[in-house]
């Protein structure tokens, strides 16, 4: 896939996850996927976006910054949203959430073999504990 190619895929991603249509982000995903050293399917991947947006209804993806490099992909982002159900842990407060968000794709075959990404965590406890 071109540098172009990557950004426009990336970008349908990214419109699938804030449209929460998980049946289409299945489609970018291989069989198995890499991430932070363990091995998912698809479906496990599909299920852990579905079980934030389970908690999380209004949960969205800003992209602040894309970079491509070959067939990997960089990305800063603010994930947005305001837990309604118990989400890691911890009650709902009602209040809304920022999720300062660094996440590295690879890509073979057109669709995602890797994922790993760090979140500010510190922040994000912070939030969530209102």
């Amino acid at each position: 896939m071109s540098d172009f190619d990557i950004r426009e895929f990336y970008g349908r991603y990214v419109d699938a996850i804030n449209a929460h249509r998980w049946d289409q982000i299945g489609e970018f995903m291989a069989d198995e996927i890499l991430s932070h050293g363990q091995t998912v399917t698809r479906e496990q991947g599909v299920a852990a976006f579905a079980s934030i947006t389970d908690a999380m209804p209004d949960y969205q993806v800003e992209v602040l910054k894309l970079t491509v490099s070959g067939d990997t992909v960089g990305s800063h982002a603010i994930t947005r949203g305001t837990p309604a159900k118990e989400w890691l842990g911890v009650a709902p407060t009602g209040k809304a959430i920022e999720i300062d968000e660094v996440t590295v794709y690879r890509i073979s075959d057109g669709r995602f073999t890797q994922m790993s990404n760090v979140w500010d965590i510190d922040a994000l406890r912070e939030q969530l504990h209102g």
